[in-house]
C-alpha cells in the first residue's frame, strides 16, 4: 500500500521532503477550495522542485462540474505543471455516463501530453450528501474512460470519515471492482491510523491522508509534521507485516 500525503503549500512540501523516506506520493491540493480543491500551477511546479525527484507528485484538478472541456483543460494544466498523478473529483457528475464523459476528456488531454501519467477518477464516500454518482460506480467509470485508478474521498470535511459513509465491506467491493478491471484502488477521507488494518486487509493500493499527519489532527489549521508522517508509515508497515504473517491485527 502506497502512502499519499497532501501538503497545501510549498512550505508543507518541504516538511514532506524531510519525511520523504516514509511516503510514496506527494499530492498537491488546496483544502480551502474543497475536498479535492485545485492548487495553482505555480504551486505544483514549486512543489515538484521541492521534493525529491524520485517521489511522484499528484495534483487534484478540483471538485469538478459536469463540464468536460473545462475539466480537460484543468487536467492538462496540472500535468504540464509537473504532476504525474492527475486526480479528478466527480463532484458535479450525477450519472455514470456524465462521469465517463468527463474522464474520457481528461484521459485524452493528459495522455496526449504525457502518456505515462496516471489519471485518477475520484468519487465521494458521502455522495448521498451532495448528489453525485454512487461510490460503487466509480471503478466502472474509471474502466470505461481509460483512467488508471479509482478513488474515494469524502466531500464534506465535518469530522466524519470514510468508513462512516462506506463501511469496510463496501470499500472491499470498491477495491475488488477496481482490481477486476485492472485499475488501482485509492481510498482517503479523514483516514486515521486505526483504519489501516481494514484498509490493508481489503487490498487498498493507495491510502491518502492529510489531517492524520497534521499538528493537532487539523487539516486546515494544522501543519504537516514529519514525525507524524513517520509514525503513520510505521503503523502501515506493522499492519502489512501482520497481515502477511496471518496475524490478526489489533488496532
Amino acid at each position: 500500500m502506497l502512502l499519499l500525503i497532501s501538503p497545501d503549500s510549498v512550505e508543507e512540501a518541504l516538511d514532506c521532503a524531510k519525511a520523504a523516506e516514509h511516503l510514496d506520493i506527494v499530492d498537491v491540493k488546496r483544502p480551502d477550495e474543497g475536498s479535492l480543491g485545485a492548487n495553482f500551477p505555480w504551486v505544483i511546479r514549486e512543489i515538484r522542485d521541492a521534493v525529491p525527484a524520485d517521489k511522484p507528485v499528484s495534483a487534484t484538478v478540483g471538485d469538478v462540474p459536469y463540464k468536460p472541456g473545462t475539466v480537460a483543460q484543468a487536467a492538462l494544466g496540472a500535468v504540464v505543471s509537473g504532476a504525474t498523478y492527475i486526480k479528478v473529483g466527480l463532484y458535479g457528475c450525477t450519472t455514470p455516463d456524465q462521469g465517463v464523459e468527463v474522464m474520457r476528456a481528461v484521459v485524452r488531454a493528459v495522455k496526449d501530453h504525457r502518456p505515462e501519467a496516471l489519471v485518477v477518477a475520484s468519487g465521494y464516500a458521502d455522495a448521498h450528501r451532495i448528489g453525485c454518482v454512487n461510490p460503487l460506480a466509480v471503478p466502472d467509470i474509471a474502466a470505461r474512460s481509460g483512467a488508471d485508478a479509482a478513488m474515494l474521498d469524502t466531500a464534506i470535511k465535518d469530522g466524519t470519515r470514510l468508513f462512516d459513509h462506506v463501511p469496510p465491506d463496501v470499500c472491499a467491493e470498491f477495491v475488488r471492482l477496481a482490481h477486476a478491471s485492472g485499475r488501482l484502488a485509492a481510498l482517503a477521507g479523514s483516514v486515521q491510523q486505526a483504519d489501516l488494518g481494514p484498509l490493508t486487509r481489503i487490498g487498498t493500493d493507495i491510502v491518502g491522508v492529510r489531517g492524520a499527519v497534521c499538528e493537532g489532527g487539523d487539516r486546515h489549521a494544522g501543519r504537516i509534521q514529519p514525525r507524524l508522517v513517520a509514525a503513520f508509515r510505521a503503523e502501515m508497515d506493522r499492519q502489512a507485516r501482520e497481515y502477511a504473517a496471518g496475524v490478526p491485527a489489533v488496532n
